[in-house]
């Protein structure tokens, strides 16, 4: 029995569309609600003696990670999947009167976050093993709130299904059933990594596994995720096959092995000691 489902949602909240184009969208309200769960997630580990953050720190870094995201992503996007475009015209980077901005990249947006934790624990003098553990354990949460804005905005569409089953996204113009790997990639990126860390982060054996252990998490739920994803038009397949988003997370998978290593070394230098 075939199960198909035409995407007909609005991507605007109700009767907050203003024009055409403009309007308070569920992917706005999405980053909304990723920041404001940071900020509560933060307030809950203090509370739990698992943060060494402040009331005050924990307003201020907020400002930081909404920062890091926003230019992270925004770069990111620009740099790692839309250069030609970019460098033809770079005012398309912060083009919003004219709805030129248009795209967010999360491998970008990771890079930025991690920019604004450094330079954050330089200026308050704190541990950015610490925040980067903290954060990583609440970064889940956006994530997932972000991709299931992404299907809400029938964007970033799946791959076509066997024609039994699927969604049809309107914006493919095609009428194909496609995967729903938005969600594929909420419940992978989002919901799941969210469990395994928050298991992880009680019971880490030292400080900065929690950081590692979501790096390479997400990069393999990303990497899976993308066999059901359609890649950029604009891009297509790369090497082997690969997507530019596989490719780009199995940079992170060198990176978290990279960091393994390197804070194991570490404690074991410190035990030493």
């Amino acid at each position: 029995m075939a199960t198909i489902w035409v995407h007909d949602l609005d991507p605007f909240l109700p009767y907050l569309q203003f024009s055409e184009t403009w309007g308070i969208r569920y992917y706005g309200l999405a980053y909304v609600l990723g920041f404001f769960s940071a900020y509560g997630g933060l307030i809950y580990l203090r509370k739990k003696g698992m943060s060494s953050l402040n009331a005050d720190q924990e307003g201020s870094l907020l400002t930081w990670l909404i920062l890091g995201t926003l230019i992270g992503g925004r770069l990111g996007y620009c740099l790692m999947y839309d250069w030609e475009k970019t460098v033809a015209d770079p005012i398309s980077i912060i083009a919003f009167w004219d709805g030129g901005i248009e795209g967010m990249a999360s491998h970008g947006g990771i890079l930025g976050v991690v920019i604004a934790l450094i330079l954050f624990s330089r200026k308050h003098h704190l541990l950015v093993w610490e925040l980067f553990d903290n954060l990583a354990l609440l970064a889940p949460i956006g994530i997932c709130f972000g991709r299931i804005a992404n299907f809400i905005n029938g964007e970033l569409w799946g791959r076509a299904t066997n024609g039994e089953w699927g969604v049809i996204f309107p914006g493919a113009m095609d009428g194909i059933p496609r995967h729903p790997s938005q969600l594929y990639e909420a419940l992978g990126e989002g919901l799941i990594l969210f469990l395994i860390l928050w298991w992880v982060r009680n019971r880490q054996p030292f400080v900065g596994l929690t950081s590692v252990v979501f790096i390479f998490v997400y990069a393999k739920a990303r990497i899976i995720c993308e066999f059901f994803r359609e890649p950029d038009e604009h891009i297509g397949y790369l090497w082997g096959g690969a997507t530019q988003g596989q490719l780009l997370s199995i940079g992170l998978l060198v990176a978290a092995f990279g960091l393994f290593f390197y804070l194991v070394r570490r404690q074991a230098v410190r035990g030493e000691k």
